[in-house]
């Protein structure tokens, strides 16, 4: 585990969680504002798993984290830091199922994150939130971010939102 709130754990993801990784690159409310295609199969989730998070913890130290729901254990989403080479910077990134939605656990799991960051060397973070994810943005916001800056990341416009912590 990484950090625990009152409603929430945040841990790193393990094989057991594929499903639960599959489920929310599918969704397509869930990617409503996420520049990537739908996975339509669960390898597919398999292989973000091994490639990228997996990767991204034995390189780091850190990646995205899993996010679960102490009152019903299961997965609802995700909240952590990702290094983003085009940037040179880490961002906190966040993604959740809907029926979680304007319940609060984005600003209480990224308080959560961010709060711990700094164990893993992180001093500043920023976040890329696609134009028009109103949701996304208030998070950043509720989390001590401002905005820096309008920008592009993988052929999307995003606003960059920064902080130092």
């Amino acid at each position: 585990m990484i950090i625990q709130t009152e409603r929430l754990i945040l841990r790193p993801f393990t094989e057991q969680d594929i499903d639960a990784l599959y489920l929310m690159n599918s969704n397509p409310a869930m990617l409503k504002y996420i520049p990537t295609v739908p996975f339509t199969d669960r390898e597919q989730a398999r292989e973000l798993f091994h490639n990228v998070i997996s990767r991204d913890y034995q390189q780091r130290g850190f990646g995205r984290w899993a996010v679960e729901h102490k009152a019903d254990n299961k997965v609802i989403g995700f909240c952590g830091p990702k290094f983003i080479p085009e940037y040179n910077e880490v961002e906190i990134g966040y993604r959740y199922f809907p029926e979680y939605w304007g319940k609060g656990i984005g600003t209480e799991a990224a308080q959560a994150a961010i709060s711990v960051f700094p164990q893993f060397g992180i001093t500043q973070i920023i976040a890329l939130i696609l134009e028009g994810n109103i949701g996304s943005e208030g998070v950043a916001k509720r989390i001590g971010m401002h905005w820096r800056e309008p920008s592009e990341f993988m052929g999307h416009k995003v606003n960059v939102y920064a902080k130092v912590l």
